[in-house]
């Protein structure tokens, strides 16, 4: 018998037209969108980067005003200086209040087998904050080893205590810098106010204050210097940009016939055509 073939069935269905289209064209579709995106992304980084991450370091924060630190480490600075070879154990006895077992005697310092030295004076010159406290450069004036700069770690403890973190160390002096050059300044063009500027800065430095009165202004108080000066020269006087004072820079003289180089800052008002002074500051050539 002839064998017969198995023949599949085939079936038509009908899809809309737009169905066809739209799966055609989806892959394109989604390329373009694609790109475009990609080209709206540049455009904008172009014309509005943004702005890098840096990583910032930390600022230090300065040690706030703390005069018993201060005060605690100019007392140590002024201790751990003064020796006299003579009696080596006034030196240990002076520090050992300060001293703790962390630290060796007398800070680990030896003074010289001859001679000594004295403080003439101390001064904090430089603070800045250290963790639970304070370091301090202490401007140490001594007759034997000159100017020297001591920095002093000092910590606040239970009980608010003081004490030293560590042993002390000789440091340079805080920087420095000349001054800025002066700012440029109207000058003052009214001969009746450098008149009496000049009157009033005169008696001013002379301490005539009952001659000084006759320039100030109706409850102006202005209490006068203890050195008594003549003034040699007033050399400019410029208006402020506040319109309302005078900057007068002058030279004087002292009695001794030492020069000095001054300035005063002065505010002043006109009342009824005359002008009156109701302060006098010291002043600078900012």
């Amino acid at each position: 018998m002839p064998k017969s073939f198995h023949r599949p069935a085939v079936s038509v269905t009908p899809s809309p037209l737009w169905r066809l289209r739209m799966r055609r064209e989806l892959p394109r579709r989604l390329l373009q969108s694609l790109a475009v995106a990609g080209l709206l992304a540049s455009a904008r980084y172009a014309i509005d980067p943004p702005a890098p991450s840096v990583a910032r370091a930390p600022v230090q924060a300065s040690a706030q005003a703390d005069r018993a630190a201060e005060g605690f480490a100019v007392l140590f600075a002024r201790l751990y200086l003064s020796w006299n070879a003579a009696d080596p154990e006034a030196h240990r006895l002076a520090l050992a209040p300060y001293l703790g077992s962390g630290l060796e005697p007398e800070a680990g310092f030896q003074p010289p087998q001859s001679g000594s030295q004295r403080v003439l004076w101390t001064q904090v010159v430089q603070a800045r904050a250290v963790r639970g406290g304070g370091r301090y450069t202490v401007a140490v004036q001594t007759d034997a080893s000159g100017l020297l700069y001591l920095s002093v770690a000092v910590i606040r403890l239970a009980g608010d205590a003081l004490a030293l973190s560590g042993y002390p160390a000789f440091v340079g002096p805080p920087p420095t810098a000349p001054p800025p050059a002066p700012a440029q300044l109207s000058e003052v063009q009214d001969a009746s106010l450098a008149t009496v500027l000049t009157r009033a800065l005169r008696n001013y430095l002379a301490g005539s204050g009952s001659e000084l009165a006759a320039d100030l202004a109706p409850g102006a108080r202005i209490p006068l210097p203890a050195a008594r000066l003549s003034l040699e020269s007033l050399d400019s006087l410029e208006w402020e940009p506040d319109g309302r004072s005078v900057l007068a820079f002058l030279h004087t003289k002292d009695r001794a016939g030492g020069s000095y180089a001054l300035a005063y800052r002065l505010a002043v008002a006109s009342s009824a055509g005359r002008w009156q002074i109701s302060a006098i500051e010291v002043g600078q050539r900012e």
